[in-house]
């Protein structure tokens, strides 16, 4: 049950947020081996965002709760995914482009239906 949260520093449209967090969990199903039904995207814009490695232009910086247990090598292709998307689809700068994950044990992430369990 992840909650990826994304903030911009620039105005997203409504139809351009949505298209991206559908290509978010399409890259989060396909690379962390998930329900589709549990992921939650959020997209946040005209955010202040400040980086000290940055150059000009836009920034998008991503928070990812996930739920303990994957690989260094599986979160980093999941980390490179959104912010090739991110880069493609709002032309950021890769450097200025970050992903920060928080893991939690599965029963810290919960939903009216159910509490998340340990991954396997």
């Amino acid at each position: 049950m992840p909650l990826l949260q994304f903030d911009a520093d620039f105005p997203v449209a409504d139809d351009e947020a949505a298209a991206f967090a559908d290509a978010v969990t399409d890259s989060y199903v396909d690379v962390m081996d998930a329900d589709r039904s549990y992921v939650a995207v959020v997209v946040r814009d005209d955010a202040v965002l400040s980086l000290g490695r940055a150059v000009d232009g836009r920034r998008v910086f991503c928070s990812a709760d996930v739920r303990e247990g994957r690989d260094e090598e599986t979160k980093r292709e999941f980390a490179t995914s959104v912010m090739d998307e991110a880069a493609e689809r709002f032309d950021v700068p890769e450097e200025n482009l970050k992903v920060v994950f928080t893991e939690h044990a599965g029963a810290q992430m919960q939903g009216v239906d159910r509490v998340g369990g340990d991954w396997s």
